[in-house]
């Protein structure tokens, strides 16, 4: 029986509001969001944290003070666990949680499965879509920890899934129930993603590529005949130009159109202050406030079957050594020098 330890890498979120700075401390710190030297890092990174602070404090106000991403990001492990375990008896499975900004993060999990005792460590970005600024800076930061802690163990990696079955099932199912009854001659289904710079995007980063992939693949799946669809970008933050459209001129575009949406957050496999406030509250004003005759957010994956089974598969079929996608080899086109697998 070998003992296979997974380790599921997600943003993370504060569990107070007193660890909202130090949190957002940490994202502008990771060299992969700002791209500057550390001196210069260190001082954008105290600006932005000191001055987003009070606006972010208000957000997890709303959440009751704390993110839900941790014992969401629980309940996947938990139920990957028992599907692993179910799936393949002949080995011990264990899964460890790897926050990117805030705890437990990569040197806590680095001493929990040490102390497991793991003859292979599985990585598995609880992000579908690759990008350097999600998936590759948390396997980066792992492999310091892990270098750091002496962790000298056969790893394989699992970089991508924006085509996986399950996921594209489980998204389906979960679009199909929300716009039952729904006229859609007058509706429109809105992908929302999370935003990158377009700079990180036109610099190799294969992250809006593989969005549109997830977003197509699912409306093929539905295979509703003339579904009106679009793919958007949320959350931008900052004076320079993001990825485009941006969901809040979609909203306020189909309120001028009469149009009602289904808004899917299709970079999301958890709840959190992107969904449950952004998506649920902030944008549903602006909907309202629009003339969108009817707004629908659809719920993430969580712990759906087909997603939970999606995953299970791919751990199955890792192999120590490794870096694949779904697919076991590279699928971004060659021009995405960012990708994971790129030579």
């Amino acid at each position: 029986m070998a003992r296979k330890a997974i380790v599921l890498f997600n943003l993370g979120g504060p569990d107070s509001l007193e660890a909202v700075q130090p949190f957002l401390y940490n994202l502008f710190m990771d060299p992969a969001i700002i791209r500057l030297p550390t001196p210069l890092r260190f001082l954008v990174a105290k600006l932005i944290s000191t001055r987003r602070a009070p606006v972010a404090q208000k957000i997890y106000g709303h959440l009751g003070g704390s993110s839900p991403l941790l014992p969401q990001t629980r309940d996947q492990a938990a139920a990957l666990k028992s599907a692993l375990s179910a799936a393949n008896p002949a080995d011990d499975y264990e899964t460890f949680i790897c926050m990117r900004y805030w705890h437990p993060m990569s040197g806590e999990t680095v001493k929990s499965v040490q102390s497991y005792e793991p003859d292979e460590i599985i990585l598995v970005p609880l992000y579908p879509q690759y990008s350097s600024t999600t998936s590759a800076s948390s396997i980066a930061d792992w492999h310091q920890a892990a270098k750091s802690a002496k962790l000298d163990v056969p790893t394989a990696t699992l970089c991508c899934y924006p085509m996986e079955k399950g996921l594209i099932s489980a998204y389906a199912s979960l679009i199909m129930e929300k716009i039952q009854g729904m006229d859609l001659s007058t509706t429109r289904v809105l992908f929302s993603a999370h935003g990158l710079p377009q700079k990180i995007v036109d610099a190799g980063d294969p992250y809006q590529w593989q969005i549109e992939q997830t977003s197509q693949r699912i409306v093929d799946k539905m295979a509703l005949e003339g579904l009106d669809w679009k793919v958007c970008y949320q959350s931008r933050v900052g004076p320079m130009k993001w990825l485009q459209p941006s969901t809040d001129d979609e909203i306020t575009a189909a309120g001028s159109e009469g149009t009602s949406l289904v808004v899917i957050p299709i970079a999301f496999v958890s709840e959190h202050s992107e969904t449950l406030v952004e998506l649920d509250i902030e944008y549903a004003e602006l909907a309202k406030k629009s003339g969108v005759p009817n707004y629908k957010r659809v719920d993430t994956v969580g712990v759906s079957d087909d997603f939970i089974a999606g995953l299970a598969s791919l751990v199955l079929r890792l192999k120590v050594g490794e870096v694949t996608s779904e697919q076991g080899g590279r699928i971004c086109p060659s021009g995405f020098s960012d990708c994971a697998l790129a030579s």
